[in-house]
């Protein structure tokens, strides 16, 4: 008989790095969640940008098994089909005329990481190793990535930690532009600053980047982790502002649930990547690949990403409506299905008691810091889910604003 689980069965067996819900999931479809004790929740978190489809969709259900019926893993050693046919998808449809996948976001952006430090490498041996990050960034939890994060609170208790790594103000141009020099191998940005409050970058600031990036021979690497495969709008984030990155990382929504990361870049920096240098024992293994290209086929049609942007408007006006009547957010901004509410000064310091009142009405959402409520749902949910989730959350703004 199999063993009975609760939530308790957590905090008695794993590694406190978590802060669950206090209500176990077990089943998904669609953008519709049920817990053990059999309650429906709307679904407006996504796994964190990751359930693009939503729950067990048919056709990506479908990849997974045909796949698992065929080969599941080969280790690097050897390639396989399903892998070189998303690779060459990638390449078609963006920049890239190379890529490397691994097995989640921050391995991606280790990988370019390390890519840029080659790079300065082999311009100036000991000299050219500057990254340049951005305050309030987040770009994974390996030693590596969570130094470029530019928040101190996931980083500062694992010190000594990799040195050469500036963070300036994100949309400050002015402070790139006098600090960046022929020290620098690379500028790593978000296009939407996602875990740092769902906060886009301006235009003229990644254009710029851009710019300065070239005039300094430094590599610019787009982190799309998060506002990558459609979630803005767009395939990519990049894609809407006219920058091309050398680097661009992908993961989440790449994957549909399934775990993969990518790292694209361009044959010019992808060869100094030889074997040896880098590498993963599970990244591109033929599950994983298989699911993310049927994944990736279904996202990039312009029916759905054309979709993703009517349902940002439904967004917005629906919590335009619910700010109207309680003034509970002082901002609602972000871009496509990644949407962050900012919490007023009245309520500040409270999206968390916000987001555990409308687990409590049947809505699951996510928060970006202390002030900011962030829904980044599936990019095909329904409207009538749309509807009904707005309303779950308007019952707890009530309740919040009641207290």
């Amino acid at each position: 008989m199999e063993q009975q689980i609760s939530r308790q069965n957590f905090n008695d067996w794993m590694v406190p790095v978590y802060a669950p819900a206090d209500f176990v999931l077990v089943r998904g479809e669609g953008s519709r969640l049920w817990d053990q004790q059999g309650k429906e929740y709307v679904d407006f978190a996504g796994g964190i940008a990751v359930n693009a489809l939503g729950h067990s969709h048919p056709e990506v259900k479908k990849a997974l098994l045909e796949q698992a019926e065929k080969i599941w893993h080969l280790g690097n050693g050897y390639t396989n089909e399903p892998v070189l046919r998303l690779a060459k998808k990638l390449i078609d449809a963006t920049f890239a005329e190379k890529i490397f996948f691994c097995n989640s976001g921050a391995e991606a952006n280790e990988a370019a990481l390390k890519l840029a430090r080659l790079y300065g490498h082999q311009q100036q041996p000991g000299v050219k190793n500057e990254i340049i990050a951005f305050k309030n960034a987040f770009h994974g939890r390996t030693l590596f990535t969570v130094t470029a994060g530019g928040q101190p609170k996931y980083s500062a208790d694992f010190a000594p930690l990799p040195p050469a790594i500036t963070h300036l103000p994100f949309n400050d141009l002015a402070a790139v532009a006098s600090h960046i020099s022929s020290r620098t191998c690379a500028v790593i940005v978000e296009p939407i600053q996602g875990e740092g409050g769902v906060l886009p970058a301006d235009a003229e600031f990644l254009q710029g980047l851009r710019e300065l990036c070239t005039k300094h021979d430094a590599l610019l690497i787009f982190d799309e982790v998060q506002t990558g495969v459609g979630r803005t709008g767009e395939l990519y984030a990049y894609q809407h502002y006219g920058v091309v990155p050398d680097i661009l990382t992908s993961a989440k929504a790449l994957g549909g649930g399934f775990p993969i990361g990518a790292m694209l870049t361009v044959d010019r920096y992808a060869e100094l990547f030889q074997p040896g240098t880098h590498g993963t024992t599970y990244g591109g293994n033929p599950l994983a690949t298989a699911v993310a290209g049927k994944v990736f086929d279904l996202i990039n049609t312009p029916e759905v990403l054309s979709g993703v942007k009517k349902r940002y408007q439904t967004f917005i006006d629906g919590l335009q409506r619910i700010n109207d009547q309680y003034q509970v957010f002082a901002e609602v901004r972000g871009q496509g299905l990644l949407i962050g509410a900012v919490m007023n000064s009245a309520y500040a310091g409270q999206a968390k008691q916000l987001n555990q009142l409308a687990a409590e009405e049947g809505l699951i959402a996510l928060i970006a810091g202390p002030d900011v409520l962030r829904f980044a749902p599936s990019l095909i949910i329904p409207s009538d889910d749309i509807e009904e989730g707005l309303n779950r959350l308007e019952r707890a703004v009530a309740r919040l604003c009641r207290r």
